[in-house]
């Protein structure tokens, strides 16, 4: 485990705050070799570990890497100034009122596809097993449910990759609404179903169950997730709308093994996947 000199006052103390001991040791079967890192401020996580994979990358050219320089990482921000999420959006957090965290590792599975699906099931099945609070939005969103194919953002998932050597690194970044948040359009906290938890305890919930997901997702695809996913699907079974010129509209149908979202428009099936379309459901007519 390692501090990082981004951060201001005592390591020792942040990791006591954040009880990263515990959860280096916790994370240790499905994650072996894990480092920690909790920062005060930084612009972005995944910013961050996706230039330090890239300076991996120019070092291979002199040097063979050792098996330590691509084991999992995991950053955390206290205060992330400018994150990105999908589609360029940014995503900022403030202290004590947001999560932000990324997670490197090396995924040996060939196709990613669903990715981002695994990732959100995950966070959602964490801070909500009974599955009556949170719901996922196609494809990297977690909402709040306020009523059936309707809710709020809480927080979104961005994946990148890169590769390093041959390995194939990803990338996984997770933004999460704790207290109430003042933003343009309206969103949801954790604070409203989760009172009292804050962006520490949040994270000892959350990993446990990303790593456990991960390691499925390594053996088996989104395949072996896509009926867990159905259970918390918000858009299933609603009007959408998309951003796709072959379907702007249809009743979205699930999404298949491949993580392919599924819309009826005019009597047929399109698959839409993920990459430069958006997806909204829309408010039910009266």
């Amino acid at each position: 485990m390692a501090s990082s000199p981004m951060n201001h006052g005592s390591p020792s103390d942040r990791h006591s705050i954040w009880g990263i001991h515990a959860l280096w040791e916790q994370l240790q079967g499905d994650l072996p070799d894990l480092s920690i890192e909790v920062v005060d401020r930084l612009d972005s996580t995944n910013g961050a570990l996706m230039d330090r994979l890239r300076q991996l990358t120019q070092a291979a050219q002199g040097r063979p890497l050792r098996a330590s320089d691509l084991a999992p990482s995991l950053l955390v921000a206290v205060q992330q100034t400018h994150g990105r999420g999908r589609l360029g959006r940014s995503w900022e957090s403030l202290p004590g009122a947001s999560l932000t965290f990324s997670l490197s590792l090396a995924i040996q599975r060939p196709d990613w596809s669903g990715l981002s699906l695994a990732v959100g099931l995950a966070v959602a099945t964490a801070l909500d097993p009974a599955g009556t609070q949170l719901g996922l939005k196609w494809p990297n969103d977690l909402w709040r449910l306020d009523a059936p194919g309707q809710g709020r953002k809480l927080g979104g998932i961005l994946i990148e990759g890169m590769q390093v050597t041959d390995q194939r690194m990803a990338v996984i970044g997770i933004g999460l609404n704790i207290l109430p948040l003042t933003m343009p359009e309206q969103v949801a906290s954790l604070s409203e179903f989760l009172p009292g938890l804050d962006a520490p305890q949040v994270l000892a919930r959350v990993m446990p169950e990303l790593a456990r997901v991960l390691a499925r997702f390594e053996r088996e695809g989104f395949g072996g997730l896509v009926q867990a996913y159905a259970a918390r699907d918000l858009l299933r079974g609603h009007t959408v709308s998309t951003t796709d010129p072959a379907c702007p509209q249809g009743e979205a149908e699930g999404v298949a093994e491949d993580g392919a979202l599924l819309v009826r428009h005019d009597g047929a099936l399109h698959r839409i996947v993920s990459g430069e379309v958006s997806v909204r459901p829309l408010p039910p007519t009266a």
